[in-house]
């Protein structure tokens, strides 16, 4: 099924168009993403292992849950969105926490992502083997402690995305919500 996102200007405006995502990202043109880390109690992150098969970073860690904002949609309604469609994850407008938006361009390949992003927090237990993974877009989930993603991001982001922004967002979400 064909995606189509809302384009935006630089400056993250709506410009009144609406293009697919094969075209946003031949073409560059800005778009919205969503992202979300899910923090248990005892501070300890879930990750997605991205497949395989992804176009852009197979086989590394990545953010909890994240994805494209689809056109017309708000960004909160693309996070639960995506929690259900990649997790299984019923979660519900009430637990997420919104943090941060920022920019990001990626490119690698034929691929260049324009983004326009917004990072959320869901502090949740959550009993992974309860976790329906949607194996096109998720290999494996897992728990990582505080120490142990520091560790990674010290070492050269060691086996995650070279997102580096949301990595450096995740450093400041542990210094201030996981003692």
């Amino acid at each position: 099924m064909e995606e189509y996102f809302d384009v935006l200007n630089e400056n993250g405006e709506f410009t009144g168009k609406i293009a697919t995502r094969k075209e946003c990202h031949e073409k560059g043109l800005w778009h919205r993403a969503v992202y979300a880390f899910i923090i248990d109690k005892s501070g300890n992150v879930l990750l997605q292992k991205r497949s395989e098969n992804k176009r852009l970073w197979p086989n590394k860690w990545d953010v909890t849950v994240g994805g494209h904002v689809d056109r017309g949609e708000f960004g909160r309604q693309a996070l639960i969105r995506e929690c259900a469609e990649e997790l299984g994850l019923n979660i519900k407008d009430e637990d997420i926490k919104y943090l941060v938006g920022s920019t990001s361009i990626n490119e690698k390949g034929d691929i260049i992502n324009k983004h326009f992003n917004e990072c959320y927090l869901i502090t949740k237990d959550i009993d992974i083997s309860k976790i329906k993974l949607q194996k096109e877009e998720v290999s494996e989930i897992r728990y990582f402690s505080k120490e142990e993603i520091l560790d990674r991001i010290k070492n050269n982001y060691e086996d995650l995305t070279e997102k580096t922004g949301v990595w450096n967002f995740l450093q400041e979400i542990l210094k201030r919500y996981v003692k």
